[in-house]
């Protein structure tokens, strides 16, 4: 697989299957933990995005179970989407590290407008 930045969702899904295989309702409930509430998948957007990181190597089938009459697929973490995984945070860190030095103190200091 080609070297590439992720988004912000596939980040967060990627982050949140490094602990163990997860499915996917429990997916949706780590990344909106991990993001602190900001990114909430919907079902579309989380299967959407499951089936392109299995399809990049990224993820793959853990298990399948049937709980209450219903399908529940397992995801876990390759190899492969791990060292990506590592390799986008140290991207991310770098340009973080970059900005924050480039704004000196003002990196402590609120944005105008309230943003954050």
């Amino acid at each position: 697989m080609s070297r590439r930045e992720l988004s912000e969702q596939s980040f967060l899904v990627l982050s949140a299957l490094t602990r163990e295989p997860l499915h996917g309702y429990r997916i949706t409930q780590e990344v909106e933990e991990l993001s602190g509430g900001r990114v909430r998948l919907r079902v579309g957007t989380l299967y959407g995005a499951l089936d392109r990181l299995a399809g990049d190597g990224l993820i793959e089938l853990d298990r399948e179970e049937i709980l209450d009459g219903r399908l529940r697929r397992y995801y876990r973490l390759t190899d492969a989407g791990a060292t990506l995984l590592a390799d986008e945070a140290r991207r991310l860190s770098e340009n973080a590290r970059i900005a924050t030095e480039r704004l000196g103190l003002r990196a402590f200091m609120p944005l105008p407008g309230g943003a954050a």
